[in-house]
This record gives structure tokens, C-alpha cells and sequence, in this order.
């Protein structure tokens, strides 16, 4: 279990994150999710140890988490830090022998990253030859060289095409079903929704949401979409309704204390019903009412 326990961290006067807490559990896939200067980077860098923290800590297997603990974590941090001219198996193998790998398993360990990302054929050319996502996928692949014990990585999937994404899921779902907990932070919150176990939303170095994606849309209450013929303007008349949204023979409402079933009577007294759905919110949704 990775466990941030209260951390915060100010720049002169402004506090950067704040009082922060939430758990990676073993095993799970965790988003972290916020907009730009939401605190996430910095969160990553506490939990790595590259930056200080100035109050709370960050509790590996229930202790302080230590330099020799951290050693064993995978990291992929925002700003790239791969080396541009030198060629990308060589310096995968330098990294794997830097993390605790003999020589044999280290060049094992990166041919066998190097062809599931389909770069087998590029081990000889220097790192800036690449394109950007080949880049990525480099990066991803020195972030877990050494098979770590936990993984951090911030952005993953910027620059990825969708195979290539395809490829990472699959690899991240690899280390959560062996036990690691997985930490990721993205702005692409469809994938998260597919993606993750759970989730843990950001603003202005808050956290303000964490659980699993049904424990938080179960928060953000439920909608219904009704579609009749006609004209359906007669809902915003129902006793208990707020209309969210009206187009054509569509409404979308939420219940204030009235009655689904009330509303599918009157609807089907007024003629055909052509749909009558329960509708969740996505993770979208929940992230912008969580952080407005």
C-alpha cells in the first residue's frame, strides 16, 4: 500500500498542495486527475522523494517511505529525462544495471520492452532520432526496466497513438495484477474512466474527489432521459423535476423529490414513449462538477 498522508508543499506564498491524502492499493490502476497547476506533478515529486515535503509523509507498507524504498519504484516524470544522442539500448540497459539488473538481464529485459513496443528495430538509433511517441514509449519502458515494486507515472499516455496506448494499458494491467500499485496522472478522462479502479481529482492543490469511479458517480446524483413524440415541454411542469436539458422530443431531468414513475404515466397518457433512460454521469461530468 502507498498512502500520501496529509502532505503539503508551498512556493512562497502559494501553497502548492495541501494537506493531501489518499491511497494506492495494491493491485490497482489509480488516476490522478486535475487541471493544470491542480498540484499533481508536485504530488508525484513528493512521493519520489525529488521534492521536500513540508508537512505529512508518505507511508510505504504502512512505514515512512525511505530512499531504499523509493529506489524500487518505477518513475516517469513530466519533464523527459532520457538522454537525446545516446542510442536507446544502451542507455535502457545503463538504466536497468543502475536499478540492481546484472548486465544479461538487463539487455533481456530491454530487447524484450523494445519489441513490445514495436521498437526492436531501433535499439541502435539515438534516442532524438525518434519521434516523439516512439520517445514515450522509450521512457515508459525505463520506468519499468527493473520490474518496480510501485509505479508513478505522470502523463503516460501524452504523445501515445491509440496502438501504442492499446500497448501501455495492457503493460500497466500486467503490474496491477501482479500486485503493484499503479499511480498515473492524465487529462484524458475517457481513458481514465475505462482505465482506472480508482480515482483521485485535484483543484487548486486540494483533493476533491477519491474512490472509484461508480463511488463517485453515485455522488454526482442521477439523470434521466426521456423521448416521446411530440413536444416533451410539459416535464418542466412535473412536480419534484429540474430540466437539465431540452432538444427536440428529448429532455434530460433530474428528480428534486418527485417520481419516475409519475413522470412515465403522464408521458405515456400524452402518446408513444420512445425512450426512458437512467443516465450516470461520466467521468467528465463528475471532474468538472467536483472542481468548479
Amino acid at each position: 500500500m502507498l498512502e500520501v498522508a496529509g502532505v503539503t508543499r508551498r512556493f512562497g506564498d502559494n501553497v502548492a498542495v495541501d494537506d493531501v491524502s489518499f491511497t494506492v492499493r495494491p493491485g490497482a490502476l489509480t488516476g490522478f486527475v486535475g487541471g493544470n497547476g491542480a498540484g499533481k506533478t508536485t504530488t508525484m515529486r513528493m512521493i519520489m522523494g525529488v521534492l521536500a515535503i513540508q508537512s505529512g509523509e508518505i507511508r510505504w507498507h504502512g512505514h515512512p517511505a525511505t530512499e531504499l524504498d523509493r529506489r524500487s519504484f518505477g518513475y516517469m516524470p513530466e519533464e523527459r529525462g532520457l538522454y537525446p544522442k545516446q542510442p536507446v539500448f544502451d542507455q535502457l540497459v545503463y538504466l536497468g544495471r543502475l536499478r540492481g539488473l546484472a548486465t544479461d538481464a538487463a539487455k533481456a529485459r530491454t530487447a524484450s520492452l523494445l519489441e513490445r513496443f514495436e521498437l526492436a528495430g531501433r535499439g541502435k538509433d539515438k534516442l532524438e532520432s525518434l519521434s516523439l511517441g516512439n520517445q514515450q514509449r522509450v521512457q515508459i519502458a525505463a520506468a519499468v526496466i527493473a520490474q518496480p515494486s510501485a509505479l508513478i507515472l505522470d502523463e503516460p499516455f501524452s504523445g501515445l497513438d491509440p496502438l501504442a496506448v492499446d500497448s501501455m494499458v495492457e503493460l500497466l494491467r500486467e503490474f496491477a495484477d501482479q500486485g503493484v500499485p499503479v499511480l498515473f496522472s492524465s487529462h484524458q478522462l475517457d481513458l481514465v474512466e475505462r482505465l482506472c479502479d480508482q480515482l483521485v481529482v485535484l483543484a487548486a492543490g486540494k483533493v476533491v474527489g477519491h474512490g472509484s469511479v461508480e463511488e463517485l458517480r453515485s455522488k454526482g446524483g442521477t439523470r434521466y432521459r426521456l423521448v416521446v413524440d411530440g413536444d416533451p415541454g410539459w416535464v418542466r411542469e412535473q412536480p419534484g423535476i429540474r430540466v437539465v436539458d431540452s432538444a427536440g422530443p428529448g429532455v434530460l431531468f433530474e428528480l428534486d423529490g418527485g417520481d419516475t414513475d409519475a413522470v412515465l404515466r403522464t408521458a405515456l397518457s400524452r402518446g408513444s414513449v420512445r425512450e426512458f433512460t437512467e443516465v450516470r454521469p461520466t467521468v467528465t461530468e463528475i471532474y468538472r462538477e467536483v472542481t468548479a
